[in-house]
Formats: structure tokens, C-alpha cells, sequence
């Protein structure tokens, strides 16, 4: 620690710290623009310039380390008049139009001449203009380098905190600046980092731009909706119509950055397809009907299939209020536990469970990947988690993280990674099992000896990488595991799972201290396991076989909860198909749509005897449905998500249900009360009282505590109750390509394909695979290609991709009009394809030969 003084005002800081930092804990404002905190300092602007005893000249407060016994002053003669001229001199170029910027009302800069600007200005020169129009550099950004102060925050963010080099600077001195690759930002991510650091209105949101000023707007602190990192953002509203999406720069997992997604794709809310009435099935048709029309019709067909088996699957989009409370109507008023909350892959809970329990670190992510190592399984983090990709890159750049990847797709992050894992499509478990096998080889005696002392033969090819992956994992003093959800997706599943306890086993026998997160791709993934919403448990993850779990909740709610286990969304599907399901209930989600099997699922559908769907939108399964439902969307119902890390954040509410639409809530309580069995709880405060009362890592939480940062939940770290070191799976070898999907960058699920904007950026699908492959199959980028596989085939763009590794294709899952379930089969992931020029355009390429 060192002791400095600033303006007569003492206090100890550690070694290292800036004079700028010491400033903020002594509440002592020094003005800045160049700064800020998650990049390292420039010293460009000098408006932070401060006195320092003993030094001649003035020092820039944001790059000069405090040092022991340093006293400074931030508010002389000298420093206002170097302020004002820099001010001056900045507004001698600068355009005045403030009554047309869209930054007009929160301009810094408008902010620092009204404190520290002259009277007057010095300057009699003609302004330096760059061009007289603004240039749009991408479907959502648009620039005006005329009102652009040269701080480099855009281009520095950029590249430093998103990595990608977008923006750059041209020309030198006052004649600097910033643009795109002539003229356009074609590696651009669209995140619009960019827009929301610029001080001034030189790069602006091209959705937002005109449309309203800062004062007209209703704002909202909320959370995005989009994946699990659960960024805080602010939504603001003019009359109930949505308008733009900001950061929250002090709060959240996410300060002030978001990804494309989460800052221009809200505008999915305005979908065109809302559902505006109930809607009933008649003669084969759904009419729209009122909601005491649909309640006659539901209660005679409910009466029809009493006694029959029924069935639940709700979104994990959906608050927890609203999770915990569809679990709770299925199992006390439908008297079932065959409720789920995925209908892409089915959860292994018998692994699942004891994993979360024993290895699952509730805590800030920042410190979490803080440790010596951090290992990331399968996915593509910088398409499925982009602001989680960015704290990753600072622990790796900035904090020395050794990070370890180990997956079947490329993605960004490799550039910053010590050690690559490649692996071949789906082949995560034998991955994670040749880790496993050569780290007990390497470490010391004394393990049990029930561990695989030989890498398997998978790992042939790469022991390079896994040399130095494991290197890595020996020489690391805590260790951490990040698993992409996406590992679920595959038949191998509980392989994979087996497999990921294996090595946290080992690396807590080896005195790592591991811990895991999973980066789920949807927004309360975490929440809808802590809330029970799954066939073999209660909320809290307690077994539903369990005496004393079940006794607890059925004092609670006043009914008795089936003692067995029931069916997950694969069984529920099975038991529609064979004509044994009464009622299926599906409550936000879209199996038809993300189901790996559109014949299978549309023929179980089509089967069971009362399909209830509640949505907002207008989906493939509603128009299945017997009974539609209009439900609250995004932004109309308030609550609160679990974001991977395990922190409980409140979702607001920010705009009241359109049309004749209902909270979910109270759609469950419309639906009890149908039954006569009337739930006890239907307000979201109510609900979420409960939940902090029954479920253990959720005691003693309040509305009120959860604040701007919201709280986590609490573990207790249980000892390894799975079972004692699987055996490695058999290794695959195949040369057929493998097909596997997920999110693409631009998109995340069929939610985001709503919105105009986000299509304005990426409106077509793709097909992406190696240049291997595609030199071996005479295929170019941007060729039309047909992919088949033995259930059905499509056609789109085919993207190459140098990094992709040969056998590897990738169709992203979030173009509706692909259809790309029907490729697949149950219990077939990856899906064997093959892959060919498409007729017309492979004829129209001979007719130009010719």
C-alpha cells in the first residue's frame, strides 16, 4: 500500500494504482474522455491533467501511478485554464448542431464545456470538415466524423475488449480519423460497444437515430433476454413503444458493454405474429374466440381427458416466478411430474444433479475466471456468450489467465488461448476423457486407482494440444470449468457429463480447488433447474423420490406431489405418439421449431388428446394446438432470471400486454381455477417470497436486496455423489461430415428472428465448413449448396471457414424458414450429411463455362 495526498485529502492505495483511481475512492471528480476503466490508459485528451509537487510540468491523472507520499491537486489556476483551452480547441472544429444530435441531452461533451469550458473561444478559423454527409458504415451504424473528438474509445474497444478490428484511425494530428474498411464495417460484430462509449454523437444507433431524445423516454433497468450471461441493460420506452437499449455502465455482469443482440434485437417485442385473442380448434380450424369461450371449451376437454396422463414444457426464457409456478400447477392441480424446460435435448439429472451440487460455482464470473486456468468445453463462446467471450479475453490479456480450449468449433478466443483441443464433431467426452487420462499420468501417486491410465486413443493427432492442455491444468493452482450447454445436445450426453466430473474429481484430489459454471444459451436456463422444472426433481434440485424433499413442498402447497419420477420432453413426445398422453401443456416453447426431429414431433403433437399452447407469438406448435392461449411477452411481465453465474436478477416490467394478451401468471391461475383447484399464490412478489423460503440457495433474498448488481444464490458444495470415475466412452470414427448446429452470432434461437433489425444484419442462412472440405467437393464461398442427410435436405449459403476442421458442418439453428430439425432424427447428433452444388446453380456455373 502507498499513502498519497489529493487536495489535502489522505488515504492508502495499492501499489499500482492510479492517481486518477485514488481520486474516484476520495469522491474528487478529474474530468476525462480518452479514459476508461476496462481499457488501458491513452493520456490523450489531457483534460485530466493535475499538479504533482515536486514535478514542473502538469501529468495526466489517468496514467500517472500513485506513488508513496505523492501529493497532488486537481482544481488550480493552472488546471482550469489548461482544461478550458482544451475544451476551446476542441470546439473550434467541433460541429454545432446540437438541436439534430442524437447525443444532444447526454453529450460529455456538451457535459464538460457547461463545467470547465471558456466564455468565449480564441479560435477565428474556418471549421475543419471531413465530408458533409453521414456515413452509414453498417445496417445500424452510422457516422459523423465532423463531431468526433479523437479519444479512441470506439477503436480501442473494439479491438481490445470485443476483438475485432472494425475501426481504425487515417491521417495524423487534427486531420485524424476513425472509419471502417473503406468506408464500411465488414468484420463489424454490430455490437454497437462503439456507439455507447463515444462521448459525442459521432457514432450513433442508426435504429434509434431521430426517433426520440433522452428526455421523451421512459427508462427501465432490466435484464436481456437473449442468453445466459444475464446482462443488465436499459430499455427505453415513449409510451409504451420500445425505443433503444443502452448499457448500464456500473451494474451487472456486463458494464457497459452488450453484444448485437442484446442492444439492437429487443425489437423482436414488435413482431407482427402476437397473438391478439384466445383461440379454440373448430372443425379443424382456430377461430379466436373470448377468454370465457376458451375457459367453457378447455373445461369440457380437461373433463374429457381426466385420469389420462398429462404433460408440461415451458421455456426457459421465462422468469423464475413464472417456472416455479407452472411446475408447481403440474404437480399439484395435473398431479404429474412429467414437466421439462428444453425441448432441444433431454437432461441427464441423475449426472446433472450431483455435478451442479458438488462443483457448481455460484459467484461473479470476473472472479471465477480470475483463477490460474480457465477451461472451456465445447460450443463457440463468441456466438453463444459474446460478452462472456469479452471478460475471457481481459483475464487472458490483462490478468495473465491461462485459457484452455477444447471443442469441435473454432471460434475467436483460440487467438488468446495457450492451449487448442480440437476435437472431432460431438467427440466432447472422448475429448474430456484423453484430458483426463493424461493428467492422472502426469500427476503425482496416490490417486485412486479406478482413473484411466492410458489416453485413449482419440486424443491420436493431438498430443501436442493436449500436452500443453494438461501442462497447463498441473501447474495451475485453481482451476476452472466453463461447459457450453451445447454438450447436452448429444446422445453421448451422460458421457459427456460423466466424463466433466471425472476431471473435476481429479483436479480437486489434485488441490485445485475446480469449480464449473455452464454458459447456457438461453436467458434463465439456471433458473428453471433451481425451479424444479424438471422430471426428477423438486426446486432446489432435491430428488422427487425423496421423503422428506416432497414432504417439505407438500406442506408448503397443501397437495400431495407424485412420489415417482415422470417423463422428460423425449418420453412426454413418446407418450403423444403412442396415444396415451391426456394433455400437453406447452408454455412459451416451440418443439416444433427445436425439437432434433420435425416428423417425429408433428406426429406427436398431432396425437395428443388436448394440446394447450400459451405463447405471444404466433409458433409452428400453436397452429398445432387445440387451445391457444395469449400470454405476456419479454418486457410485459415483471420477475427475475438466473444467469449462469447463479446471480438472481429482477426482470422489469416495462410496457403493459397488448391486445387481450395475459401475464403468465395469471393464465396459470385461469387454468387452476378450470380444474377447481385454485392456486394459493398468483402475484410475482408472492410467488418470489416462496421460492426464498423453500429453496435453499435462494434463502433469505429479498426484492429490495436485489439492487443494481443483483444477489446471488447461495451453494453448498456437496461432496462427488455421481458415480466413481466412468470408464472413457469408445472411440468414434467416422468419415461422413457431421452435422451440428447452435447459435449464430446474430441470432439466438427463433425469439431474435423477430426482429427487424437484427435481420437487417444477417438475413440469410448459412452453411459453414472447412476449405478442405469444400476444395475436396468443388464448392466456393457464397455458393447455393444442398445439404441431405437420410430424413430430409435444404439449401443455403455456404460460408467457408479456414479455422473449421475437416468433417465439420455447421447450420446455424435460428432461420425458421430452414426448417432444420427435419434433417435430423431422434438420438442422431451429429446428423450424417452430405453436401453438393445445387442444381441451378451448379447448371448456371456451366452455362457461364460455356
Amino acid at each position: 500500500m502507498v499513502k498519497v495526498t489529493i487536495d489535502e485529502q489522505t488515504l492508502e492505495v495499492e501499489a499500482g494504482s492510479t492517481v486518477l483511481a485514488a481520486a474516484e475512492r476520495l469522491g474528487i471528480e478529474i474530468p476525462t474522455f480518452c479514459y476508461w476503466k476496462r481499457l488501458p490508459p491513452l493520456a490523450s485528451c489531457r483534460m485530466c491533467l493535475v499538479e504533482i509537487e515536486g514535478l514542473r510540468r502538469l501529468q495526466p491523472a489517468c496514467a500517472t501511478v500513485a506513488a508513496d507520499g505523492m501529493a497532488v491537486r486537481t482544481n488550480t489556476p493552472l488546471i482550469e485554464e489548461t482544461r478550458a483551452s482544451m475544451l476551446d480547441m476542441l470546439l473550434a472544429n467541433h460541429p454545432l448542431d446540437c438541436p439534430i444530435c442524437d447525443k444532444g441531452g447526454e453529450c460529455e461533451l456538451q457535459d464538460m464545456v457547461m463545467a470547465y469550458g471558456p466564455g468565449e473561444s480564441r479560435f477565428r478559423d474556418p471549421k475543419r470538415v471531413f465530408h458533409s454527409k453521414d456515413i452509414r458504415l453498417s445496417p445500424v451504424i452510422i457516422m459523423n466524423v465532423n463531431r468526433c473528438i479523437q479519444c479512441q474509445r470506439c477503436v480501442r474497444m473494439c479491438e481490445e475488449v470485443v476483438g475485432a478490428v472494425a475501426l481504425g484511425t487515417v491521417e495524423k494530428g487534427m486531420d485524424t480519423a476513425v472509419t471502417g474498411f473503406e468506408g464500411s464495417l465488414a468484420s463489424c460484430d454490430q455490437c454497437g460497444n462503439c456507439v455507447e462509449v463515444c462521448p459525442v454523437g459521432a457514432l450513433m444507433s442508426f435504429p434509434y437515430r431521430y426517433r426520440a431524445r433522452p428526455w421523451d423516454l421512459a427508462e427501465t433497468d432490466t435484464i436481456c433476454p437473449h442468453c445466459g450471461t444475464g446482462c443488465q441493460l436499459t430499455v427505453g420506452a415513449r409510451k409504451g413503444e420500445f425505443m433503444r437499449v443502452r448499457s448500464d455502465w456500473e451494474h451487472g455482469v456486463n458494464r457497459e458493454t452488450l453484444c448485437v443482440r442484446g442492444r439492437f434485437g429487443l425489437d423482436f417485442i414488435e413482431g407482427r405474429d402476437r397473438i391478439k385473442r384466445p383461440m379454440i380448434r373448430r372443425d379443424g380450424a382456430l377461430t379466436p374466440v373470448s377468454w370465457e369461450e376458451a375457459g367453457e371449451f378447455l373445461r369440457q376437454r380437461l373433463a374429457a381427458v381426466e385420469g389420462r396422463a398429462a404433460g408440461g414444457l415451458i421455456s426457459p426464457r421465462l422468469p423464475n416466478e413464472v417456472l416455479y409456478q407452472f411446475q408447481k400447477l403440474m404437480r399439484t392441480v395435473f398431479r404429474t411430474n412429467n414437466v421439462d424446460c428444453s425441448s432441444r435435448w433431454s437432461t441427464p439429472l441423475d449426472i446433472l444433479a450431483p455435478l451442479v451440487a458438488s462443483f457448481y460455482s455460484r459467484g461473479a464470473l470476473e472472479q471465477v475466471i480470475g483463477n490460474d486456468c480457465v477451461l472451456v468445453v465445447g460450443g463457440n463462446v463468441t456466438e453463444e456468450n459474446p460478452v462472456t467471450e469479452y471478460l475471457l479475453r481481459d483475464a487472458a490479456r490483462r490478468r495473465d489467465t491461462g485459457l484452455l480450449m477444447l471443442s469441435a468449433r473454432p471460434s475467436r478466443l483460440d487467438a488468446d488461448a495457450r492451449a487448442v483441443l480440437r476435437v472431432q464433431p460431438g467427440g466432447e467426452a472422448q475429448g474430456l476423457a484423453a484430458v483426463v487420462a493424461a493428467l492422472a499420468a502426469v500427476a503425482d501417486e496416490g490417486l485412486p486407482g479406478d482413473i484411466p491410465a492410458k489416453t485413449p486413443s482419440s486424443a491420436a493427432g493431438a498430443n501436442d494440444a493436449l500436452d500443453r492442455l494438461v501442462v497447463m491444468l498441473k501447474e495451475g493452482r485453481n482451476v476452472t470449468v466453463l461447459a457450453n450447454v451445447d454438450l447436452l445436445r448429444s446422445p453421448l450426453a451422460r458421457e459427456t457429463l460423466q466424463q466433466l466430473g471425472n476431471l473435476l474429481q481429479l483436479l480437486r484430489l489434485l488441490g485445485k480447488e475446480p469449480s464449473m459454471q455452464f454458459l447456457f444459451d438461453r436467458a434463465n436456463q439456471m433458473g428453471a433447474w433451481d425451479m424444479g422444472v424438471l422430471p426428477g426433481v423438486l426446486p432446489g434440485l432435491g430428488p422427487v423420490a425423496d421423503e422428506a424433499t416432497r414432504t417439505k413442498f407438500e406442506r408448503s402447497w397443501g397437495a400431495e406431489i407424485p412420489r415417482k419420477p415422470g417423463a422428460d420432453v423425449d418420453a412426454m413426445l413418446e407418450l403423444c405418439e403412442n396415444g396415451r398422453m391426456g394433455v400437453l401443456y406447452v408454455v412459451g416453447s416451440d418443439p416444433m421449431m427445436s425439437y432434433p426431429d420435425r416428423e417425429f414431433v408433428e406426429r406427436a403433437l398431432g396425437a395428443a388428446s388436448l394440446l394447450i399452447v400459451q405463447e405471444a407469438f404466433f409458433t409452428d406448435t400453436a397452429g398445432l394446438a387445440d387451445v391457444v392461449l395469449p400470454a405476456a411477452g419479454y418486457g410485459e411481465e415483471s420477475g427475475t432470471f438466473t444467469n449462469n453465474e447463479g446471480r438472481i436478477q429482477a426482470l422489469r416490467k416495462f410496457r403493459e400486454p397488448p391486445f387481450d394478451a395475459r401475464s403468465n401468471l395469471a393464465i396459470f391461475d385461469f387454468i387452476a381455477a378450470l380444474r377447481e383447484q385454485p392456486l394459493q399464490l398468483s402475484a410475482s412478489a408472492a410467488v418470489f417470497d416462496e421460492i426464498t423460503r423453500l429453496v435453499s440457495a435462494y434463502e433469505g433474498l429479498t426484492w429490495e436486496g436485489l439492487g443494481g448488481d443483483g444477489a446471488f444464490t447461495r451453494s453448498a458444495p456437496r461432496p462427488w455423489a455421481g458415480a466413481p470415475f466412468a470408464p472413457p466412452p469408445p472411440t468414434r470414427v467416422t468419415d461422413v461430415l457431421q452435422l451440428i448446429t447452435g447459435n449464430c452470432l446474430f441470432h439466438n434461437g427463433y425469439v431474435s428472428e423477430r426482429s427487424q433489425t437484427l435481420n437487417s444484419v444477417a438475413d440469410d442462412p448459412f452453411i459453414e465448413m472447412s476449405a478442405r472440405d469444400a476444395a475436396r467437393l468443388s464448392l466456393s464461398d457464397g455458393d447455393q449448396v444442398l445439404v441431405r442427410s437420410a430424413r430430409g435436405e435444404l439449401t443455403a449459403k455456404l460460408k467457408v471457414n479456414k479455422r473449421f476442421p475437416d468433417g465439420l458442418v455447421f447450420v446455424p439453428e435460428n432461420y425458421r424458414a430452414l426448417r432444420l430439425n427435419s434433417l435430423m432424427r431422434r438420438g442422431e447428433y451429429p446428423c450424417p450429411v452430405e453436401i453438393r452444388a445445387c442444381a441451378k446453380a451448379a447448371s448456371a456455373l456451366e452455362e457461364d463455362r460455356v
